[in-house]
């Protein structure tokens, strides 16, 4: 017959919790709050702003500056959410130049208010639109941009 040991009984629930690595949760909670925190300032930066050049810059000087940061922090849980963010903010900075682009083939919204817009959306041959593609109910299976805008516009009057 073996003997079941109560391990917090013998250490004591303050030596289990000191064994407790909570790296791997800072690590996870920063990632998502980081990366929900890029994509919405993307995509609102990308349709307000006239000029992406000075957020470029921005987000790229943060990141650079985060990195240099995380190697002198003294905390591995500091590094690792320093290292994170600042990632983040060198994919932002890149990000805003891919949502430029997709504003011009129709896969993001373009906001008729914004000059670098007007533009796209001026152009004959223009894929741009002022409508959200994927701001709609689903339906199952692949769709036309025709039908898409179709089912927005459904929605909008839903």
């Amino acid at each position: 017959m073996t003997a079941v040991i109560n391990l917090p009984l013998i250490l004591g629930w303050y030596t289990i919790l000191m064994f407790i690595n909570t790296l791997g949760i800072t690590a996870a909670a920063t990632a998502f709050i980081a990366i929900w925190f890029g994509h919405i300032a993307v995509r609102r930066i990308e349709f307000h702003a006239a000029k992406l050049w000075p957020f470029v810059l921005m987000f790229s000087l943060l990141g650079t500056a985060l990195y240099l940061v995380t190697v002198y922090a003294a905390n591995s849980h500091l590094q690792v959410m320093f290292g994170i963010v600042g990632t983040t903010f060198l994919w932002d900075g890149y990000e805003l130049v891919r949502q430029q682009g997709r504003v011009a083939i129709g896969h993001a919204p373009a906001n008729p208010a914004n000059p670098r817009h007007k533009v796209l959306l001026a152009q004959p041959n223009s894929a741009a639109t002022l409508y959200d593609l994927l701001d709609r109910e689903p339906v199952g299976r692949m769709v036309s941009p025709e039908e898409a805008i179709a089912l927005v516009a459904k929605k909008g009057k839903a």
